[in-house]
């Protein structure tokens, strides 16, 4: 496959010039495409260009509505809910994000809510945020149904990922995490299908609920919950912190989320902001050492997202650059 080397600033340039071609405000586009580049930096593919082409044709079908003004709102102490207007999560929580950390200051903890949005695709690009304000970040959010419940084959819940980031000790991130509940991301079984590549077993099942390593008979099924049963609770947790405490959509009720054509997306996201010393004054960062320390004893292991490389340039498929190129 061939690769085309791209400076990080040349893919944020394009991207924003192609959303902005496609009908997103300029301010709008600049926040989505900070999320682009970050992706494309960390290998993170998925989030990153390869959803470009369907931000734009949603743009111009009207599927996401790239110059919805966020409306923040503060329902009571320590809260804070931004509904996005049907317009781009990256822009919605832009707009939250200073109210929910002054909240955050003010009580110790704070709880930050995205109501009516796009897809925000990668969860941790914004719990690190949080981190790098000072304060540990949680986050859920939902996606169209594509994970059946354990011994069954109807697809219930998305892959409803989870995410916390934990601040650094004197500014930065120490360490995060961003997982599905699924057992794989729904992006890596397209990947393969496009690719004409198997997948492994325990990633999907088929129609009739049967292992598939097939990715086409994947796409027909379902993804199953990482670790089965306990998996799935944390997938239905999720369903409820997003959909249910937002007033969002149900991920049984969201098409395709890179479908042209359809519903706006209507997404919720959920964060929660703690300051790290709520309960004490410098324990947190004693305990934290103490889990850094035992980590580090051992010769192949690490924190997740500890010491995160991120490159610049990057290689990116010839085809995927030209049809950006195409869009910008």
């Amino acid at each position: 496959m061939d690769k085309t080397i791209v400076s990080l600033n040349e893919i944020e340039q394009k991207t924003v010039a192609a959303l902005i071609k496609h009908g997103a405000e300029k301010w709008i586009a600049v926040e989505v495409a900070k999320a682009v580049r970050l992706a494309e930096a960390t290998g993170n593919l998925i989030c990153g260009l390869y959803y470009l082409e369907s931000y734009c044709l949603q743009l111009l079908s009207g599927r996401v509505n790239g110059k919805a003004i966020p409306k923040v709102y503060e329902p009571k102490s320590g809260s804070v809910l931004v509904d996005a207007k049907n317009g781009f999560a990256q822009a919605a929580f832009c707009k939250g994000l200073p109210s929910a950390c002054r909240a955050a200051t003010e009580n110790g903890i704070s709880i930050f809510g995205v109501s009516h949005a796009h897809t925000c695709t990668s969860l941790g690009y914004f719990t690190k945020q949080i981190a790098e304000s000072g304060f540990i970040g949680i986050g859920f959010t939902n996606a169209s149904s594509v994970v059946a419940p354990p011994g069954g084959k109807k697809p219930v819940l998305g892959t409803n990922p989870i995410a916390m980031s934990v601040p650094k000790k004197g500014g930065g991130v120490l360490f995060q995490f961003d997982q599905s509940t699924s057992a794989v991301a729904l992006g890596k079984i397209t990947k393969a299908k496009a690719a004409g590549e198997a997948i492994p077993l325990g990633w999907a099942v088929d129609s009739r609920g049967k292992p598939t390593t097939d990715p086409s008979e994947a796409l027909k099924g379902s993804l199953v919950s990482t670790g089965g049963y306990k998996g799935w609770g944390f997938g239905l947790m999720v369903e409820v912190m997003a959909a249910a405490l937002t007033g969002s959509v149900n991920s049984l009720d969201i098409k395709g989320l890179k479908d042209k054509e359809g519903p706006p997306h209507n997404l919720g996201q959920t964060y929660i902001l703690v300051e790290p010393n709520i309960f004490t004054d410098n324990n947190f960062w004693d305990r934290i050492e103490r889990v850094q320390v035992a980590i580090a004893e051992e010769e192949n292991a690490r924190l997740p997202g500890d010491n995160p490389v991120y490159n610049d340039p990057v290689k990116i498929d010839s085809g995927v650059w030209a049809r950006v190129l195409e869009l910008s």
